[in-house]
């Protein structure tokens, strides 16, 4: 068996996750996780399936004759490697929206060695001036040398100087 990452960007619309099923399913695949979702009219998701070697060839083959149907699918091959060690925590950031909110804080994540799991961010409207504001989730995993407290004093420092309020959390049940 091999490990495929899939990427897939196209113009939303209804079946696209059917059709991705049905081809991995079509070549004995097993579709083992994946992230999608619809961002500013576009379908945007990645997944992981398992296939047996033997049919792989011929399901990346079928995938990029989804071009045509306007699927644009990017595959990798491979086992995927471990994941990071560390502890994870959950980050919540709101403020005013502005440029550079998103490069400040993952610069203070990359230089103390955090990996971000998953990230959502998208702006809304704010309930009192009607100003758009900017919100991120993300749950990261922190080295096992990286203190918590460290690192939140580290994007205190920050918050300040972005205009946003950062918090964060350990996970429920730990």
């Amino acid at each position: 068996m091999v490990e495929l990452v899939l990427t897939v960007i196209a113009r939303d619309r209804p079946g696209i996750v059917e059709t991705l099923a049905e081809k991995v399913a079509d070549h004995s695949g097993n579709w083992i996780d994946s992230a999608m979702s619809r961002l500013g009219g576009e379908f945007a998701g990645v997944l992981r399936v398992e296939i047996p070697d033997e049919q792989a060839a011929a399901l990346e083959q079928t995938l990029a004759g989804l071009a045509k149907e306007g699927l644009d699918i990017t595959v990798r091959r491979g086992a995927a490697p471990a994941p990071p060690s560390g502890h994870h925590v959950r980050l919540a950031l709101t403020g005013l929206d502005h440029k550079g909110i998103v490069l400040e804080v993952t610069r203070v994540l990359a230089s103390h060695g955090v990996s971000i799991d998953e990230l959502q961010t998208n702006i809304f409207t704010g309930s009192m001036g009607g100003e758009p504001m900017f919100s991120a989730h993300a749950d990261v995993v922190l080295p096992d040398e990286l203190d918590t407290n460290d690192l939140r004093e580290a994007l205190e420092r920050i918050a300040s100087d972005i205009m946003v309020d950062i918090e964060l959390k350990e996970p429920s049940g730990t």
